[in-house]
Order: structure tokens, then C-alpha cells, then sequence
């Protein structure tokens, strides 16, 4: 995530929020909130986030979605670790959606991050970040979070400051010195005399006790959970069919609706007859929404039959003009026009680029709007009776989805209830702010007398998405005549948007990254990695052109750029020798590098892939190593780097949202074709460097070498550059 994505999340709420854990000392009211709204008799609350029962039951709330990233096991784990519990005994659960679980330290993260002097952040008063939380009605899953901010921050605090808590009770009790005893699988131990008492037994009455905000942490290596392949909590459910998505909620006398916006975006809805679809068996009603239309029925079947029979006339915007095409053509007329938004690097790049004898290297690369691709489309039910609205549905933000229906619906806070469920995928697709769901649905139960689920159409989902920006660059180089780069330079063109630059790791005398800013007529948002994967791809090719250009092998070529020493240098040189770099492969086959940082983790990959007889690429094997800092659990990490490259790679060889006429062309996976079994690679070798650098995230860091390590393996294997994707065929 950089910094004009958290800069929005932080700076562009502007609702009431309070995080618990840091309140516990400021605010006793929004933690009386959360007690009160989590902790029922023979429980106890421990600074909002953990409760423990008499019979030693451990829930942890989690202010994260688990959205297929395996948060919620990663945080329980971490809490557990430093309260000693017993894992058996422990269950993560989704926070409430109130105020009272903002999440304070995830946005004390994000400053840090995001200020470039974490020390000072950190060593802000917490009054202050509390402050600062409750700006945010933050309960927000992105940004590959969960563990490196609210894990370190929030849950290993919260673990060892309870345990501290209980240990000075049973001291109190037994007659003892603290320093005499120990914790283990849920119990505080005096191994002198051989006595014990269980957590359930102490909780009371070590809840009434202040915690410390600066517990001491355990060793590492003393870890016990940490750094375990534990089985993840979520598992069983998904695989048994409990679980419970937005799109399985039922109830009573509930309705169901569809509904469709203008196909071009800025358009308006100008007219509609509904008595088609109100001949339609089943359908009850049409209603006319600014930009939309929808029809409620007694079923999904009807509603979507009903909406099938309506001619509704939308009007442009002013936006049928706009194409694929039309919006490459603005880049380079911005570009040609010198209109530079904003600038950023080191160095005297005009000069680098004059070098005496120096050798000019350009290269243009072309990449598409991207579509999230969520399995399970957007469904929400909402039911508003006596004043009360509640909503159901799998979001990245309870807390701002709340807060957004209060907005549409008019109702206080205190009358809007929102209920987290699982959802189907993500991505980056469910976060509040991208979701015209959300006013739709509150608009709808608004004026009905029911609950009413209204379900996204798979086309309405492709057609009406959040996209990853059409983005473009042209790269300048210059190799001197001893072959080193002299300067380089990044003139690219998208909107400005949720992100800025992504991190550049090579150390060059001369470096200047221009962003040169384009605004379409489409809603572009977080998408998984967000502008690391396109700025992986320029600079990960071009690097790969600048070796060639200069003789060099890729991977030397590389390391020249890196510190010695450096955690960049060492995923190089590990991913190289794992994959058996220069040694010789069948007739056919290329082998291709690339290496980037994301949100403070560093992923190397090497690709071998070669051309299948109608041009499409064939990706035989992905390695992968990985710097993280500290794994949570290996197991999981090691899924969520798979699950990236097979992401990355979906995106290289198929993945393009494109506009005619202002529209979007794709409307289902028939002409929005994701990776499927038979294109992925057969094996993916995925390797973690544990460095003990600081934490940074995993669920999105996967993503952006895979397209230029698969783009260079081609290279490798043709002889012919990608400089645009997706891969159609190599001629």
C-alpha cells in the first residue's frame, strides 16, 4: 500500500472510531461499549479484543475479514503465543461493528509506514493516536495488514500485558512472588509447590486489574505457536458448507432483487417502463435509482427475469467517446505535452542521460484495467422496521459499511446494525468506499416493507467493477561504456488514485519516476498488490532489456543494482540458486527473474516457461523466495505467496477489462478468462527467508514479480519482448 492509498484510508475518514485496546487506559467508555457488547456471565474482558470464560473458552476478536488470507488464525496465534493459552481453547471472531473496535493501531501502522520515521510515530503518545483513531471508522482489511499492524501491535501486546494481569493474581492468591511463576497451556504454575490455577479460575478477577500498554515480550525463541504450520480456524467450516457467505443469508418473508446501472459510467438513468417486468410471475416491484434500476421479487430467478424484460434508457455522461484505445492515446499526449503531475527520485537524471558514448535504452509497456474476479458477486440483505435498519454481508470494512448506511439511510448510528459475514473472494473489490452496493441496498430496504437481498448479476459484477487503473510508461536508460546504468527514468500515466509509486530497490546514480496523470470515466480502487504490479512489470522488464542491451546476465545484472549485505541481494541470490540459474534446460524453455517489494516484504521469483504451438505461453515452474521478516505461520504463508503467483500470472496471460464506446467490453469469464488448473504451473517452490527484519505483509507481495519474471522467462525462450498485457499469443 503506499502512501496516497493510506493517506485516503486515514485522512479521507472522517467518522468516529476508537480503538479498545488503547482506550483501555483513556476511554473506559468504549471499552464499557465493548464489554458490553461482546462479554455475557462467567466471561471476562480483557481491553475489548479478549474475553476468557470460567471454563478457560478463549475468543478473540478480530477487527479484520478473513478474506481467504488466513488472518484470523495468524492473530489468534499471536495473541496466544503471549497469553501461554492453550490452543485448543482458542476461537477468533469477527469484531462488532461498532466504534468501539476501530482498530487505533492499525492506523498508528499506517502513519508509521506511510510517514517514513516510524520512531517518532511510535513514540507518539497514545492519547494522541487515539486521537487520531477515532477520525477513522477503521475496521479495514487491506494493505497486508492484518499481522505486521494489528497483529504486533494490537494482539501480542494485548496476549502479554493479560498475561501479566493473571499472573499477578495468582501471585495474590497463592502468596508468592510473581518471579516464581510460569504459564503454560492456559494455567499460571508455582512448580515449587507443585500448585496451579487455570486461567478461567483467575480471569475475574485479573480483569479488574489496569493493563500494562508496555507488557515485555517474549523471546522468539521461545515461541511455541509463532512460526508453526498450525491448521487454520476457518478450515473446517468451508470445507463442511457451514460457513456463511452474504449470499446465504434467509429470512423470513424475505425478498430478493437485481439490478442494473448505467453501462457507461457517469451515465444517468433518463427512463424506464416497468410493465414488463411486472408481468413478469413473482416480480413485486421496479425502482428507479439515480443511475440504476432494480427489480424486486420473490426470488432471484424472477427478479432477474423481471430486470431482463425492462428497455431502461440511460444517458453517457459525456463518456461514450471514451475507449481503450482513447485513453493510451491521452497517456502519450500527456506524456508528449510534458504535463508531469508529480516527480519523484534522486540524481542528476538530464545529466545521466547525456552520458558521453552512453547507450539509449526505450522501451513503451501497455497494461489494462483489471477486474478483482470475485467468485461469490456482491450480495447484501438489508431490513429496515421500527426505525431500525440492519444489513448483512461479507465487507472489508463492517465499521465504514456501517457508517455508510447510517449516511444513506438517514437513521443515527445507534438505529444501524451491520452484520459480518464470509465472503467469496475479495481482493481489494470489498472495500466500503468502491461498493455501490452498500447505498443500494439501504436505498432499497428503505422503501420496502421486508427484508430484501439484493444479488449482483455475474455481468452486472464485471461490468460495474472497482478496477485495477489502465496504466501506461515509457523507460528511459542510459548504459555508459562500462556497461552500468547512468540514469533511468519512469514516465507512466494513470490515474493518481489509491497509490503512489511503488518502491524502486535498486541503487542507481540517477533515477527519476514521473507520474503522469490520466482520469477515465471508470471507478478504479484497490486492487490485490495495487500499483506494485504495475510498476513491478516496467521496472522488472526494463531492468531485463537493460542486461541484454548491456551483455549481462539477469540475474549479475541485477545484483550490481543491489546493496551488498542488503535482504534484496539475498532473495537474488537464493531464488537464483534454487532454481538452478544457468544451468541448461530443455530446447525451448527460458528462464526468467524478477524481484520486488511490497509492502515491506521482498519476493524474488524465476519462471521457466516456453510457447505452445497456438502462441500461448506454457508456465512449467515457478520458484519463489521470500523475505517477510517473520512468518506466522508457514503453512498459511506459504498459500498466500501460491495463491499470488497464480493471481499474477491469471493477470499475464488472459486478464483485460476493455472500453468501447465508454463501456466496458467483458462480461463473464467467457471473455474475462481466468488462470485455470490446466494453465497453471505444475509445480510452484516457494522458499521464506527468516531474516527477522521487520514484519511485512503476505497476502499481497506474491502478486507483482510473477508477470515480469513470466514476460522475461518468454523473452529467454523467443527472443521477443512483452511489453503489454495479457500475453495473447507470441508470433
Amino acid at each position: 500500500m503506499g502512501v496516497k492509498r493510506r493517506a485516503f484510508l486515514i485522512g479521507g475518514a472522517a467518522l468516529v472510531g476508537g480503538g479498545v485496546f488503547a482506550l483501555k487506559w483513556l476511554d473506559h467508555s468504549a471499552s464499557e461499549d465493548a464489554v458490553a457488547l461482546t462479554t455475557g456471565k462467567g466471561e471476562s474482558s480483557f481491553g475489548g479484543w479478549l474475553k476468557i470464560a470460567e471454563d478457560d473458552a478463549i475468543t478473540v476478536y478480530s477487527p479484520h475479514a478473513d478474506i481467504g488470507q488466513g488472518s484470523s488464525t495468524g492473530l489468534g496465534q499471536m495473541l496466544a503465543e503471549e497469553l501461554d493459552a492453550d490452543w485448543t481453547k482458542v476461537n477468533v471472531v469477527a469484531a462488532p461493528a461498532e466504534k468501539a473496535f476501530a482498530n487505533t493501531m492499525l492506523g498508528q501502522g499506517f502513519l508509521a509506514e506511510m510517514s517514513g520515521h516510524p520512531a517518532i510515530i511510535n513514540a507518539l503518545p497514545v492519547a494522541l493516536l487515539s486521537f487520531i483513531a477515532r477520525a477513522m471508522p477503521i475496521q479495514i482489511t487491506g494493505g497486508s495488514s492484518a499481522l505486521r499492524f494489528t497483529g504486533q501491535r494490537t494482539m501480542q501486546v494485548l496476549g502479554a500485558a493479560t498475561r501479566k494481569a493473571l499472573v499477578e493474581t495468582a501471585a495474590k492468591r497463592l502468596g508468592v512472588p510473581e518471579g516464581e511463576l510460569t504459564t503454560a497451556e492456559s494455567k499460571v504454575v508455582h512448580a515449587k509447590t507443585g500448585k496451579s490455577l487455570r486461567f478461567g479460575e483467575l480471569a475475574a478477577e485479573a480483569a479488574q486489574r489496569s493493563l500494562t500498554d508496555e507488557p515485555k515480550l517474549k523471546d522468539p525463541k521461545t515461541y511455541r505457536l509463532i512460526g508453526k504450520p498450525i491448521p487454520r480456524l476457518d478450515t473446517p467450516a468451508k470445507v463442511n458448507g457451514t460457513m456463511q457467505y452474504g449470499m446465504d443469508v434467509q429470512l423470513p418473508d424475505m425478498r430478493v432483487a437485481t439490478i442494473t446501472a448505467a453501462p457507461i459510467r457517469g451515465g444517468k438513468l433518463v427512463s424506464v417502463d416497468p410493465a414488463p417486468a411486472m408481468a413478469v410471475k413473482g416480480v413485486e416491484k421496479v425502482i428507479k435509482l439515480e443511475n440504476a434500476v432494480a427489480v424486486v421479487a420473490k426470488g432471484y430467478w424472477p427478479a432477474l427475469q423481471g430486470l431482463r424484460a425492462l428497455s431502461p434508457k440511460f444517458s453517457d455522461g459525456g463518456n461514450g467517446a471514451i475507449s481503450t484505445a482513447s485513453i493510451f492515446a491521452a497517456h502519450d499526449a500527456l506524456r508528449k505535452a510534458g504535463k508531469v503531475e508529480s516527480e519523484a527520485g534522486e540524481g542528476d537524471v538530464e545529466a545521466g542521460l547525456k552520458t558521453s558514448g552512453a547507450k539509449r535504452v526505450e522501451a513503451d509497456f501497455r497494461l489494462p484495467f483489471l477486474h478483482h474476479a470475485m467468485m461469490e458477486p456482491f450480495a447484501l440483505t438489508a431490513h429496515h422496521k421500527d426505525g431500525k435498519l440492519d444489513i448483512w454481508g461479507g465487507l472489508q470494512d463492517p465499521l465504514a459499511t456501517k457508517m455508510a448506511a447510517v449516511k444513506f439511510s438517514g437513521l443515527s448510528a445507534d438505529d444501524v446494525t451491520f452484520h459480518p459475514m464470509a465472503s467469496g473472494g475479495s481482493f481489494g473489490r470489498r472495500l466500503p468506499m468502491y461498493v455501490e452496493i452498500v447505498e443500494q441496498v439501504t436505498r432499497l430496504a428503505m422503501q420496502l416493507p421486508h427484508p430484501v437481498k439484493l444479488i449482483w448479476s455475474r455481468e452486472e459484477e464485471v461490468t460495474q467493477g472497482a478496477y485495477r487503473p489502465q496504466s501506461s510508461a515509457h523507460l528511459t536508460a542510459a548504459l555508459g561504456k562500462d556497461g552500468k546504468i547512468a540514469a533511468w527514468r519512469n514516465d507512466y500515466a494513470q490515474t493518481e488514485g489509491i497509490e503512489g509509486e511503488a518502491t524502486f530497490i535498486y541503487d542507481l546514480p540517477a533515477v527519476s519516476r514521473r507520474l503522469f496523470k490520466h482520469e477515465s470515466n471508470q471507478t478504479t480502487g484497490a486492487w490485490r498488490s495495487v500499483n506494485s504490479t504495475q510498476h513491478g512489470f516496467y521496472n522488472e522488464c526494463f531492468m531485463d532489456e537493460l542486461a541484454a542491451a548491456a551483455g549481462a546476465d539477469p540475474v549479475e545484472f541485477r545484483a550490481r543494482y543491489l546493496k551488498p549485505g542488503s535482504r534484496h541481494l539475498a532473495v537474488l541470490n537464493e531464488v537464483a540458486k534454487r532454481s538452478g540459474w544457468g544451468t541448461p534446460l530443455p530446447a525451448g524453455v527460458g528462464r526468467g527473474v524478477a524481484i520486488v517489494e511490497s509492502f515491506q516484504t521482498i519476493v524474488g521469483q524465476v519462471i521457466e516457461a516456453s510457447v505452445k504451438d497456438d502462441g500461448t505461453p506454457k508456465i512449467h515452474k515457478v520458484y519463489a523466495v521470500v523475505d517477510c521478516g517473520r512468518t506466522v505461520n508457514p503453512s498459511n504463508g506459504e498459500n498466500q505467496i501460491q495463491g499470488g503467483i497464480v493471481m499474477g500470472l491469471s493477470t499475464a496471460v488472459g486478464e483485460a477489462i476493455t472500453l468501447e464506446k465508454g463501456a466496458v467490453v467483458q462480461s463473464n469469464f467467457g471473455d474475462y478468462p481466468i488462470l485455470k488448473m490446466e494453465g497453471a504451473p505444475a509445480s510452484i517452490d516457494v522458499h521464506f527467508i527468516e531474516s527477522g527484519a521487520p514484519m511485512g505483509g503476505l497476502g499481497e507481495p506474491g502478486v507483482p514479480p510473477s508477470a515480469p519474471a513470466l514476460a522475461n522467462a518468454l523473452f529467454a525462450a523467443t527472443g521477443k519482448r512483452i511489453r503489454s498485457l495479457p500475453i495473447v499469443a507470441i508470433s
